[in-house]
């Protein structure tokens, strides 16, 4: 049995996540597992919410809330709507957590005694207004490039331009209004990356099966200009984990937190942890500790391009940096942006379709589907309502569900609700076995390089396969003349219906489970063999018939989306 550790980009928490969010990390890392999980491998699929940094608190204050009962709040709306889309986390965590908290100080304890860690005295704007340092995203004031008058301390959202708050026309405090800020010296911890560069970039360089978007983007950092750079990992702010060296304080560093991009990363074996600690399982270490056991483990991670620079350098740094048994990441799965209907969805400015929506508007494999077999891996794809609904209508109603309907109906009205007995399969049923034989390893092959789009063409080509047999077949005319050919057919495609449900888990599980159930069935073995696979449904078998699989979204409905949806959100 293959062991399988697979993580995605852990979510922020200032706010329900966009559509873009869902494809670019979570929905595709839970096809993977749920695949490997359907070819019987050992799966760990762990996730978290994102909790500190400044956006957090930022969140908060808007939301009028200390910024640890949001935080608290926004975990389990995120969690509800995690399941609502049937990601099968096996632990959902958060990286405000006991564990992420100990595990963090462990590792920065760690790296300042492998001499990896600097002190460094700099600069920053501090609010005497408000008695602290301001962290940029609590700056605010006119762009300098393009005259917007909302532009954030470290970018301006309208035209993009990377900004210091001291580019910013007539900057002010976004805690108390006031524009009487200083700059003042503060002290804070940066990670020696460019000791660790060779190291990296070997590692790197003996990943040639990485995505070329993946290694395209770590070499960048790795040999642009100066090449990489050390980094902060600390930050003046109340919300966050206190800086220490394992559970020794850190002298000079009082009163001062970890920075976010720092312990995130390290919420993924944190999150291990807490899957123990919470009764789930009993041995975290045989995940991340090659010592205790994971060396036999294959580590891969899902994440948007804009996470790969922290995925690919700086948390493999902090890895490699303290220089102890941990378990590295052994394939990166990254993806391009998801747009939004002629624009871009953005979280902080409400822009697009987001996941609570999503799912008040139709069920979650309508959306699974459309956007796995649209997701954006060799570039940027985008959402637009039109192809929306020509995706679920075709792909989902017209190919799998009227499939579905019309063998199932068929049957019950000429045979009645069990799998017609006689004869056995001829040449038309052994050359669509062969046919689906190639398709159903040509599906595995894709599914196992995570190649989404592929896999969903090929599935979807799976499907057709039965659709074409059916209509080619026409078992509605042969039981005019030849009642027992027709019931060797409609054995056939009631079969399929089986096998589709098989295949089609990953991508739509709820509408699989469906199909199991009408087919009376807890039989979900992976069809290794297409020809026993085809036989799993036996003469007499009894079935029921499901309800319609898939409604087809209207011009009506689409219009109307179109129209709620036209991209701001309060």
């Amino acid at each position: 049995m293959a062991r399988h550790l697979i993580t995605s980009a852990i979510p922020y928490i200032n706010g329900i996540k966009h559509l873009g969010n869902l494809v670019g990390s979570q929905l595709p890392a839970d096809l993977f597992a749920r695949y490997r999980r359907g070819r019987g491998d050992e799966v760990m699929f762990l996730c978290a919410t994102d909790e500190h940094g400044t956006p957090a608190e930022l969140a908060a204050t808007k939301a009028g809330k200390p910024v640890a009962e949001y935080c608290a709040e926004m975990h389990d709306v995120q969690a509800k709507i995690a399941d609502g889309f049937r990601l099968s986390f096996d632990h959902f965590g958060r990286s405000s957590s006991a564990q992420n908290h100990k595990l963090t100080q462990h590792f920065a304890g760690r790296l300042f005694e492998q001499g990896l860690i600097r002190e460094v005295t700099e600069t920053q704007m501090y609010s005497p207004a408000d008695g602290r340092f301001l962290p940029d995203r609590y700056i605010e004031g006119t762009c300098p490039n393009c005259g917007f008058d909302s532009a954030r301390g470290d970018q301006c959202d309208n035209c993009t331009k990377q900004l210091d708050p001291t580019d910013l026309i007539e900057p002010y405090s976004t805690i108390s209004g006031s524009k009487d800020l200083e700059e003042r010296e503060t002290k804070h911890l940066y990670l020696c990356q460019s000791q660790l560069k060779d190291k990296l970039a070997t590692w790197i360089d003996s990943k040639s099966d990485w995505p070329i978007l993946t290694t395209s983007i770590a070499k960048k950092w790795l040999n642009d200009g100066d090449g990489l750079q050390d980094r902060g990992i600390t930050r003046d702010l109340d919300w966050g984990i206190p800086v220490k060296r394992g559970d020794a304080d850190w002298p000079g560093m009082e009163g001062k937190v970890f920075y976010v991009w720092f312990d995130a990363p390290i919420e993924y074996i944190a999150a291990a942890q807490e899957w123990v600690d919470s009764g789930k399982g009993d041995d975290w270490e045989r995940w991340w500790r090659t010592d205790k056991g994971a060396d036999d483990v294959t580590y891969t991670q899902f994440m948007g391009k804009d996470n790969v620079p922290f995925h690919t350098l700086s948390f493999p740094a902090t890895i490699f940096g303290a220089d102890e048994d941990w378990k590295l990441v052994d394939y990166i799965k990254s993806f391009n942006y998801l747009n939004y209907d002629g624009g871009q969805f953005s979280t902080s400015r409400g822009r697009g379709v987001f996941m609570d929506q999503a799912l008040e508007i139709l069920p979650a494999d309508y959306w699974r589907w459309w956007l796995l077999s649209h997701a954006p891996e060799s570039s940027d794809s985008e959402f637009t309502w039109e192809n929306f609904q020509a995706g679920v209508n075709k792909d989902l109603a017209d190919v799998l569900g009227n499939f579905v309907s019309r063998v199932t109906k068929f049957c019950r009205s000429k045979f009645g609700e069990e799998v017609p007995s006689a004869g056995d399969y001829g040449d038309a049923e052994n050359a669509l076995i062969a046919d689906l034989t190639t398709k159903i390893r040509a599906y595995e092959t894709h599914m196992d390089a995570m190649d989404v789009r592929k896999s969903a063409g090929e599935l979807r080509a799976i499907w057709v396969a039965g659709n074409e047999y059916l209509q080619n077949a026409a078992p509605w005319s042969t039981f005019k003349t030849d009642p027992d050919l027709a019931a060797v057919q409609i054995r056939m495609a009631l079969n399929l219906i089986r096998l589709y449900a098989v295949l089609s888990a990953p991508f739509i599980p709820d509408s699989t489970g469906k199909l199991l159930s009408a087919m009376n069935t807890l039989d979900t073995a992976w069809p290794d063999d297409v020809t026993a696979a085809l036989s799993a449904l036996p003469g007499g078998h009894a079935f029921s018939v499901p309800g319609n699989l898939f409604d087809k979204i209207t011009d009506e409905q689409r219009e109307d989306w179109q129209t709620k949806f036209a991209g701001t959100r309060d």
